[in-house]
């Protein structure tokens, strides 16, 4: 008996077609397979596509003598362009592609690809030459570069002719058409007959760019008649080969059209590169690996033929960036016969069979639970060999294999030897995730980086190139007098995720002029192989889980893995780390790793280190006191002095306005809008939001991650500054600054803007603020009271939340200018919630679930204190536009890609919010008709009536719908909860269940503060000494060992 093909809920005469993203429709695909399983049916206007999505599909179809390969809808419209080219050959019934295909296999030997490899280093050497030139500071577009280089080889090895693209200052024109034309295509296979008939003007576009690409192609053959070379290359072989079976040649119409089909096929090996690049950013442990494997291996010579895939760790970073993002991520076949697929599943003969080969190659039966990973090591050397047949599968199969696969080998391991051989690369955007743009294939979309010349390597170039990223300060801004001639240069480099070491950062760039430096403010991957010794280097960085940054995760990388006993020697440091000592196993890691490393190999340390706790009150405090003694070592180290005036920054009024992310150092911000809003808990308890965002375009996520969201300050508290200083919100400034600043310079800006957007107006002051006040000209009553302040400083400012604002509006007599409190008020920081959907609910919109903090101030003020973001956010209304960003959470901190693997998740709160995402990830899932493995919910709260969040609507539906038990701990109510105030517990209450779970192999989730994280701990200590009848460190250990990999943790203040 066979299983229906499930399928998505359908539109009558549409079908699926408003399921499928026109734009990615790879995105789409790939959130049904992961909702409906290894294989799906759509519908597109009456046409009927099957999706297999598993391993198991993926070797069945991959049986030449059940299956063959069909022209899916996308290359039946690049068929417009390429006929019967051998890419879009309809097989068997046009007798070309077998003429073409026997006349050009011997053209991608082993030994006629190593005859390309002259010609392919010429143009590699024209993409370094140009890397070279542009210099460090330059924000490169590797896949543009990538496809100026691929076109250029491939017109160069196999028809003996230059396009020259790295000669232009425009993209050439046939890349224009053929990037228009493909995207087109992809669009034009969603559409029916008659809406594509009426599209007149896409139409007349589409068909100018076919004939754009046919002119070019017509130019490269009758070049190569008129100007045959002497050596025989593959269009020789095209125009004058003659096919031994069948006696006949090619006609002059398909040696145009193969011509195209290998131009077109070289867009695939320049996303390859592309690819590689972002993984091997991302990733930078196998950077390192690569760069010594090269380094080791060539010794600084140059990439020869004879090393041509003997460097096995390039190999295993190819097949993993293909596997992880094949470029045709899917190939499609049919059956020669009605069959039976899957052991259940009828399929009649001639459908259509979509092998959804970027799914396929994420299936944790073959690749295990960390498929989503990049991870080269899985590919190594015999463990390549070792994959179960047709696993691997990014270039096609059999006999319609890609032919290039030789060429495209050879050319990836040529150029990305010479890139690392000559640079150091860094992102643009340390924060940068992942973006795809599809065509006929995929690339990274909005993926820029720099490259920096390795000092240690001889460059192809002449003349200099532009100062290193990491190079001197910049100058002063037009009309800031700061005596910059006579300052010394300073590097301050930072680590930071969510903005608390940037403004420390900050903070001593702004005071610098004052200490005889200038300033230089830059992320520490920038210093990475870099680090200068013309000057000091300030450090100011955090640790998270333990893990660096996530732009200081290559400058770690790179320290750990110093072998030179002497390899910083002139380098002098001073190093500040901020971190938070609920993770007491991992807190001060990186900031003590840095320390130690660059003393270790040489450095000399100028200061000791800081520490800096941001679960305690002095936080701010100790940042001052390193700060004031690491200026004081500097001041005698290079012989300067303090000034004592105020150095840096100047306003003068005028008008206009100025954007803020860019500003505030957030590139990859962008607006979402505001779908609902809406209040979770009932009148008088402290307010909980539901909240729902469009995302903006291009934009993805997964149920686990964070929205980053860029707040506004409360209005109230603006205008309490604007008072303070006597301004009106109309007014408007405009900013001058003598050192790096996140407020908008040279521009002007209205001074509500300003306040509202650019700083943070409610952080607690530090002693280094107090001090600046006390040093302003003030009454004796203010100089007494701010005395107070610093004698009692933990309990009257630091606990009170008294801010600066507070101080001077209780202090009015205080005369301080608008220039010295913009400097003394941190930057406006991004706020990071965790999602409370998933993907498979919506793509493209998400929520929120999150507090809103509205509470009687700690200070006593008679205002409540209002939470900048969670204010900010519960005045949005639908419509409203968001800056925002979606942020990856830890990689162990996401629902099992097994829906069959049980969860417990313990929360608490607004902790409930990536729990949400995870059930409603898994009840879509069910809903498909999947498996889905129950899971226990422990969620902490008050009262049943008052907060006990979707307890009547989304977690009543799940537990009816079997994915879920809820086992509620109500702290002012435990009479319902079985006496158990807390989720902790309430897990010992519950034992039994927790412990046939875990036997279960469940996978454990916790999230909430830092308090309630420990006592869970406790708890399953508990249990685990009670199973093993073990004490305290032999639990632990247990602990460690059993759960490693099953228990993760995502710890919020």
């Amino acid at each position: 008996m066979t299983t229906p093909i499930p399928s998505p809920p359908a539109i009558p005469f549409l079908g699926h077609i408003t399921a499928i993203d026109k734009d990615l429709p790879l995105k789409s695909i790939s959130l049904l397979a992961k909702q409906y399983g290894e294989l799906f049916e759509i519908n597109v206007f009456g046409s009927k596509r099957l999706y297999a999505n598993s391993y198991a599909l993926q070797n069945e179809l991959s049986d030449e003598k059940r299956f063959f390969k069909k022209i899916h809808p996308g290359l039946e419209e690049v068929r417009v362009a390429a006929k019967d080219g051998l890419f879009t050959a309809k097989v068997p019934a046009e007798e070309n592609w077998y003429i073409a295909h026997r006349l050009l296999m011997p053209c991608f030997n082993t030994a006629a690809v190593f005859g390309m490899y002259d010609d392919m280093l010429d143009i590699a050497t024209q993409l370094i030459q140009k890397w070279e030139r542009f210099g460090p500071s330059e924000k490169l577009d590797p896949a543009q570069d990538f496809s100026r280089l691929t076109l250029d080889a491939i017109s160069l090895c196999a028809m003996s002719y230059r396009l020259n693209s790295f000669y232009r200052d425009e993209a050439p024109e046939f890349v224009t058409a053929m990037g228009e034309f493909l995207i087109e295509c992809g669009r034009r296979s969603l559409r029916p007959g008659l809406v594509k008939a009426a599209m007149v003007n896409s139409n007349a576009q589409f068909m100018k760019n076919v004939k754009i690409m046919d002119d070019v192609v017509t130019a490269i053959v009758e070049d190569h008649r008129k100007n045959p070379p002497t050596k025989p290359d593959l269009m020789q072989t095209m125009l004058t080969g003659v096919d031994k079976e069948t006696g006949k040649r090619l006609e002059e119409e398909q040696v145009k059209v193969n011509c195209l089909t290998f131009l077109i096929a070289g867009t695939s090996l320049s996303r390859m590169l592309t690819f590689m690049c972002y993984y091997l950013l991302k990733n930078p442990e196998a950077m390192r690996k690569l760069r010594e494997e090269i380094d080791t291996t060539l010794a600084g010579r140059p990439f020869t033929i004879k090393d041509i895939n003997k460097l096995p760790y390039l190999l295993a970073v190819m097949r993993e960036t293909l596997r992880l993002s094949p470029t045709a991520p899917n190939r499609t076949v049919a059956p020669l016969e009605n069959t039976v697929i899957g052991g259940k599943y009828a399929v009649e003969k001639d459908t259509l069979l979509n092998m959804n080969i970027y799914t396929m190659h994420r299936d944790p039966a073959v690749w295990g639970e960390d498929a989503e990973e990049f991870r080269p090591e899985r590919l190594l050397g015999e463990k390549f060999d070792q994959l179960p047949p047709n696993a691997w599968q990014p270039f096609g199969f059999g006999l319609r294999g890609c032919i290039g696969r030789p060429f495209a080998w050879q050319e990836a391991q040529l150029v990305m030897v010479m890139i690392m051989q000559h640079f150091d690369l860094v992102l643009d955007d340390p924060s940068y995730e992942l973006q795809i743009k599809q065509t006929i294939t995929i690339k990274p979309n909005h993926f820029y980086i720099h490259a920096i010349p390795r000092k240690d390597r001889p460059r192809l170039s002449v003349g200099q190139s532009v100062p290193a990223l990491i190079g001197k300060p910049a100058e002063a801004s037009p009309g800031v007098a700061t005596g910059a001639a006579n300052l010394k240069p300073l590097y301050v480099l930072y680590g930071s995720n969510t903005g608390s070491s940037e403004s420390f950062a900050q903070r001593l760039v702004s005071a610098a002029p004052s200490h005889g430096f200038h300033g230089s403010l830059k992320p520490l991957d920038l210093a990475t192989e870099h680090l200068p010794t013309d000057g000091p280097i300030l450090i100011v960085t955090a640790s998270f889980e333990g893990q660096p940054a996530d732009n200081a995760k290559h400058f770690v990388e790179w320290l750990e893995n110093v072998n030179a006993p002497t390899g910083f020697v002139g380098v002098q440091f001073a190093v500040f780390g901020c971190g938070n000592r609920d993770w007491t196993v991992t807190y001060q890691r990186i900031p003590t790793l840095i320390d130690r490393v660059l003393a270790e190999h040489g450095a000399t340390r100028l200061a000791a280190r800081g520490e800096g706790d941001a679960s305690g009150p002095e936080f701010f405090d100790s940042f001052d006191q390193w700060e004031k003694a690491t200026w004081k070592a500097l001041g005698e180290a290079y012989d300067v002095t303090t000034k004592t005036e105020s150095v840096g920054l100047d306003i003068k009024v005028s008008s206009g306005s100025n954007g803020r992310a860019e500003v505030l150092r957030q590139r990859d911000m962008a607006f979402g809008t505001v779908v609902s809003s809406k209040v979770l808990t009932a009148p008088g308890a402290p307010p909980k939001r539901h909240i729902e965002f469009e995302l903006p375009e291009d934009m993805t996520y997964r149920a686990g991650d964070y929205l980053a969201i860029l707040p506004l300050n409360p209005e109230r508290v603006v205008k309490r500054a604007l008072s303070r200083f006597k301004l009106s919100a109309e007014q408007e400034v405009e900013i001058s600054s003598a050192v790096p600043t996140s407020l908008p310079t040279s521009k002007p800006i209205a001074i509500f803007n300003l306040l509202s957007g650019y700083v943070e107006l409610q952080q607690p002051a530090t002693l280094r603020d107090l001090e600046i006040l006390l040093q302003a000209k003030n009454s004796d009553a203010s100089t007494a009271a701010l005395k107070d302040l610093v004698a009692n400083y933990a309990s009257k400012v630091f606990t009170s939340r008294l801010s600066v604002l507070d101080i001077l509006e209780d202090n009015k007599d205080i005369d301080v200018s608008l220039s010295t409190f913009l400097q003394m008020v941190p930057a406006m920081r991004i706020r990071q919630y965790s999602i409370s959907s998933s993907p498979l609910w919506n793509p493209q919109h998400v929520t929120l679930t999150l507090s809103v903090v509205d509470a009687p101030a700690r200070s006593g003020r008679d205002e409540n204190f209002l939470g900048v973001a969670s204010t900010y956010l519960a005045g949005v209304q639908p419509g409203h536009k968001v800056q925002m960003a979606v942020r990856s959470s830890n990689a162990a901190f996401h629902p099992p890609s097994d829906p069959t693997v049980p969860m417990v998740m313990v929360c608490a709160g607004s902790g409930l919010a990536p729990m949400r995402g995870f059930l409603q990830e898994r009840a879509e899932q069910k809903k498909a008709g999947r498996e889905v493995a129950p899971s226990l919910l422990f969620f902490g709260c008050r009262r049943p009536g008052e907060d006990f969040l979707y307890f009547d609507s989304d977690l009543k539906e799940w537990t009816e719908l079997g994915i879920v038990d809820v086992r509620p701990a109500f702290s002012r109510c435990i009479s319902d909860s079985y006496e158990c105030r807390y989720v902790q517990d309430r897990i010992a209450h519950d034992k039994e269940d927790v412990n046939k779970a875990f036997d279960a192999g469940a996978r454990f989730f916790v999230c909430g503060v830092g308090k309630m994280s420990t006592g869970v701990k406790a708890s399953m200590l508990t249990l685990v000494k009670e199973r093993t009848k073990t004490d305290d460190a032999g639990a632990q250990a247990i602990f460690d060992k059993v759960l490693k990999g099953r228990y993760a943790t995502d710890i919020f203040e």
